[in-house]
């Protein structure tokens, strides 16, 4: 939306500045996409002010409680002496109206043309996450993923699934990176949508119902496996997880998973991991994820859902006797998990001595040459501190854009 004014040159700057912001504040105050505001000269010595904006984004009853990270926010986790299936479902179906991330509204049907609009600006390659957290927990280890996506990536695109980021608050955390000109948007999701003409429909509805178990794993984490598999499903690109951080550009990748382990034998891999992914829109592997999903959900058993799920499905149609059509890559561990979770710590640590800081060195080199980024495990390592000359504050230093972490 543009709105133009014009004011005499000979005003004080102080009074243009004001009607600027009179004018086009909603545009320069808060806005989920890059707004700019310019002031050309003519040759007449006329000030036009030109707002570029998306339509503005308010806070609003939908999204007020998510704007304040109130107490209340909804951390959609059934307790954990509800053991059974009955006592979960007749728990989670008397606790459906505070799990508004299941419902839609006027403001979260919005979500679909925001988006659209957000992808139409020249995005030269679509980046995904999701957001299932109160805004206050969003910190710099979490702005650093971000960071790094457009250190390797300034004309892409990051869009950020969130309820909760998608505020005034939330704009706040993500301004720096909007000053610097990137393309990045949080969004509140409209899952019945999200989820409208895929594999998962049914499910959803189900659910949302409170005909399903939820499962005692928070319901969160189950959706956000979901969502990152249905947002590339319907518009294409690239998933990564708020702690991974990006350490080359992915404009090579097409259609690709990573190996989080190999047989160290067969050199054939265990398991695949789904905190990144990188598919073209409407790709068949994609569909077969989520009618895994929808089959054999289970809120119970960590990663069931998630690594699990991806593995299970990539072996049944790449094993013996698959079909053809599923065209995909499987990256070995060193692209995008090449340390392990139990190993994660050793980089957050200043080398102590020589050999510990050659091995930082070779750690560092080989990190640089053939990882595309590092997943930093952040249940595993989100206590750590990034100790000065340490692998990960180098690679962090060489990263990063706002460079303020911790």
């Amino acid at each position: 939306m543009s709105e133009r004014c014009t004011v005499s040159p000979i005003l004080p700057t102080i009074l243009l500045a004001a009607i600027i912001i009179f004018l086009c504040g909603d545009g320069i105050i808060y806005k989920a996409s890059i707004r700019t505001v310019s002031i050309n000269e003519n040759k007449n010595s006329n000030s036009t002010i030109t707002c570029v904006t998306q339509e503005p984004l308010k806070s609003s009853p939908e999204n007020r409680e998510e704007d304040d990270d109130s107490g209340t926010f909804d951390s959609l986790i059934v307790p954990f002496n509800l053991s059974g299936k009955k006592a979960r479902i007749d728990w989670f179906r008397k606790h459906l109206p505070d799990f508004r991330i299941l419902q839609s509204n006027n403001f979260t049907q919005q979500f679909h043309n925001r988006l659209q609009e957000f992808l139409s600006h020249d995005c030269e390659t679509r980046f995904f996450m999701t957001w299932i957290s109160p805004t206050r927990t969003f910190r710099r280890r979490e702005l650093l993923a971000a960071e790094s996506i457009f250190k390797s990536h300034p004309r892409g695109c990051l869009t950020i699934l969130s309820r909760t980021l998608d505020s005034e608050r939330g704009y706040k955390i993500l301004q720096p990176l909007l000053d610097h000109g990137f393309k990045i948007l949080a969004i509140t999701p409209d899952l019945p949508s999200l989820f409208r003409n895929t594999p998962v429909e049914t499910w959803f509805d189900e659910m949302k119902r409170g005909k399903k178990d939820p499962g005692q794993i928070p319901l969160a984490q189950n959706l956000s496996n979901l969502m990152r598999l249905t947002v590339l499903y319907k518009y294409g690109g690239v998933y990564i997880d708020t702690d991974f951080i990006v350490l080359k550009s992915f404009m090579g990748l097409k259609n690709c998973i990573g190996a989080q382990s190999i047989d160290p034998v067969s050199k054939n891999w265990t398991r695949l991991n789904n905190a990144v992914l990188v598919f073209d829109k409407k790709h068949p592997l994609l569909e077969k994820f989520m009618e895994n999903f929808a089959s054999n959900f289970d809120g119970s058993r960590w990663g069931y859902n998630g690594p699990f799920l991806v593995s299970r499905v990539i072996a049944k149609v790449t094993g013996a006797g698959a079909r053809p059509g599923f065209n995909v890559t499987i990256l070995p561990p060193a692209a995008f998990y090449p340390v392990d979770w139990t190993k994660i710590g050793e980089l957050f640590k200043k080398p102590g001595n020589r050999a510990s800081a050659n091995w930082a060195k070779a750690m560092l080199a080989q990190l640089n040459d053939e990882a595309y980024g590092i997943h930093l495990w952040n249940k595993q390592s989100k206590s750590y501190t990034i100790q000065k000359g340490s692998v990960i504050e180098r690679l962090v230093s060489a990263h990063c854009i706002i460079c303020k972490y911790t």
